[in-house]
Order: C-alpha cells, then sequence, then structure tokens
C-alpha cells in the first residue's frame, strides 16, 4: 500500500495508560513467544501506546488471527498497523492522508482520528476532532465510508505531522474511540470507584451477557463494599446486595431495601447460600485477593466475580499472570473465564471478571 508519503508497516498498535507501555509490550511479547512469529514492541514510556512489529505481512496474519482484543489486559485497543505518514503538512494533511487510505482498502465502516491518552496526546484533541469531521466528509464524498464494511479506519495522530494508519475489525476491536467508554459520574453514587464496575460491565461482558447475567431480583456480596460505589452499580439494576465492610455505608443505599449491611471482615466472611454475584475492590495485596477469590469460586459459592488486583511497582504483567495461574489451580478440573483489563477508570491495577465454565 505504500504511497509517497506512507511507509507501510507490518504490525499493530495498542492503545494503553501511560505509564503502563512495559507491561503491556510484555504482555504481547509473551503472545509471540508463544506462536513464534518473531515480533517485538517498539514503547516509549508515558506515550500511552505500543506498537508491536511482525516482519511481514503473513506474520501479521497469523498474529492477528490468535490475539482478540477482548484477551488482552494491558491494551485498551487493538489495531492493524497499515503505514506511518511523516511530515503531515499543516496546511493540508488530507491531501496526504487521502491516497494512504485509498490504498488500504475499498472502504471502511467509519474513521476516527485519535491521540494517545497521554499529556502530550491530550493537546492534540481539538485538532483530532476537527480533522476527523473533515475526513469523514471527504471520505464519504470519495465513497470510501460504508456501514456494512466490516473494518474502520484509524488515524493514530502521534503529533501534530505525524500519524499511524491503522484499521480494526468492527468485531474484534473496542467500540470506542481511544477504547475508552466516556462515562458520567452518577450524582446520587457514594464515590467514584462506581465507575470502575460500570466501566468492567461494559467492557468485560457483551451486551447478550449483561441481559443474562445483570438482571433483577439476582444476589450478590460485595466484599470492601463502604461506602458503596460498587454496590450502588448492583442496586440500579435491582440486585439485592449483602455489604461486607467494618466501615459505613450510603445512607440512601441502606434506605433502598435491597442492601444488607454486614459489618465483617471481608476475608473471613462467607454467605450463608451462594449468589449470583461476587465483587470485590478491596485494597490488598493481588496474591490475597485472589487467594480468597479461589475460596468463592472453588466452594460454589458465586457464579460470578468481578474483582480488582492492586499492582506492585514492578513485574505487573507478571502479577497479573500468576493470580491467574492460581485461581486455575485452585479451580482445577474445571474450565476458568478470566477476562482482565486495565480499565480507563482503574490506575496502578486491573479488573478481573472471572467464573467458571
Amino acid at each position: 500500500m505504500a504511497t509517497e508519503s506512507a511507509r507501510p508497516l507490518d504490525g499493530f498498535l495498542a492503545w494503553c495508560r501511560p505509564g503502563f507501555e512495559n507491561d503491556c509490550a510484555q504482555e504481547l511479547a509473551a503472545i509471540d513467544a508463544q506462536l513464534a512469529t518473531g515480533g517485538y514492541a517498539r514503547a516509549r514510556r508515558d506515550s500511552g501506546y505500543v506498537e508491536f512489529m511482525l516482519p511481514d505481512e503473513a506474520a501479521a496474519t497469523r498474529y492477528g488471527r490468535a490475539v482478540d482484543w477482548r484477551a488482552l489486559t494491558f491494551a485498551r485497543q487493538w489495531l492493524r498497523l497499515r503505514a506511518r505518514i511523516d511530515a503531515l503538512p499543516a496546511s493540508d494533511r488530507l491531501a496526504v492522508l487521502l491516497p494512504a487510505i485509498r490504498a488500504a482498502g475499498p472502504a471502511f465502516a467509519d474513521a476516527w482520528i485519535e491521540s494517545p491518552d497521554s499529556d502530550a496526546g491530550r493537546e492534540l484533541s481539538g485538532l483530532c476532532r476537527s480533522l476527523n469531521a473533515a475526513l469523514v466528509a471527504a471520505m464519504k464524498r470519495e465513497r470510501l465510508i460504508d456501514p456494512a464494511m466490516p473494518q474502520r479506519l484509524h488515524v493514530a495522530l502521534l503529533d501534530p505531522a505525524t500519524a499511524l494508519l491503522a484499521v480494526a475489525d468492527v468485531s474484534r476491536s473496542a467500540p470506542w474511540p481511544g477504547g475508552i467508554p466516556r462515562l458520567r459520574f452518577p450524582s446520587s453514587a457514594p464515590s467514584r470507584s462506581t465507575l470502575k464496575l460500570e466501566e468492567a460491565f461494559l467492557v468485560l461482558l457483551d451486551e447478550a451477557e449483561r441481559e443474562r447475567a445483570l438482571r433483577p431480583g439476582m444476589s450478590a456480596v460485595d466484599l470492601g463494599a463502604a461506602p458503596g460505589g460498587w454496590t450502588w452499580q448492583l442496586v440500579r439494576r435491582s440486585i439485592r446486595v449483602t455489604a461486607v465492610d467494618n466501615g459505613p455505608m450510603d445512607a440512601s443505599l441502606l434506605a433502598s431495601g435491597l442492601v444488607e449491611h454486614r459489618r465483617e471482615d471481608g476475608f473471613r466472611y462467607q454467605p450463608p447460600r451462594p449468589v449470583d454475584w461476587l465483587v470485590c475492590d478491596m485494597v490488598e495485596q493481588p496474591r490475597r485477593v485472589a487467594a480468597r477469590i479461589s475460596d468463592w469460586l472453588a466452594a460454589g459459592w458465586c457464579r460470578h466475580a468481578m474483582f480488582n488486583l492492586k499492582l506492585p511497582m514492578k513485574k505487573r504483567h507478571e502479577e497479573v499472570v500468576l493470580c491467574r495461574e492460581r485461581i486455575a489451580e485452585a479451580v482445577a478440573g474445571r474450565r476458568l473465564d478470566w477476562r482482565a483489563r486495565q480499565l480507563y477508570h482503574d490506575r496502578e491495577e486491573v479488573t478481573v471478571y472471572a467464573a467458571l465454565r
């Protein structure tokens, strides 16, 4: 797809949280080691993205078929790279972008111009918005936009003069620009941590799964619940919650009639009967949290678990893998459905959905 101004690339682009580029790169390299595709990561700290380069198109195709965005922990979005474009002229960027876009494919379902979620990237947000509107209009005139197409075009603007051209399979990528669902803090929620669980339900479960697994009348236990940010998300779905925490709970949640507050240690509490959901956002070492989740799953005390792992400063990818292995060992003989993601509303942590199938 070479054009006069575009340099072809074989590889992938992953958006991630600034400061976690190395963890994202390690995760992608571990997949490459299993596939033996000969790839390598290009990452710069605090940039908010990782490029994972493959030796040729065949290797990139093989790698892409093996990786699903939903299975990645540190990548918010997962895009197939097509080209790098340097020296974009400020006077007419579209004149350079459009020939490369025409070479990338016959048409696309949509086109997004994005920048990294970094300090430098956020300074480009206004340019991205104005350029995106102009690009979509130009592509529609040239019939390069077709909502029925399976792929979406992404233009990653790294600075005002540099862009990465990429594509995404609509069915296997995040449906939000930058991989970030834009959520508004509900004024009646008792803490901002409520946004973590709302985002987790959106990112880690698909629409059909949410429909089945978050029905009114279900039961849940929230370990380390106070003041009730995660409990609030369950109550708003008419799910009955046992909130376990020695600290005080929000009064309006207790008045809902759907919350029972148990002033107990979350690491010792055992439910009198199985529940549909266990949620847990306790500030504790990740291995200790993983051990407690193992207890619940192995004993059959819950059907679904959503929990946070507060990560160490170093070897964060390794810690997530270790926690997964320990839970898998505890439920040996049964298939573990594990989905972990560092969400936009997470910080030094990842959120995990786990269930037995």
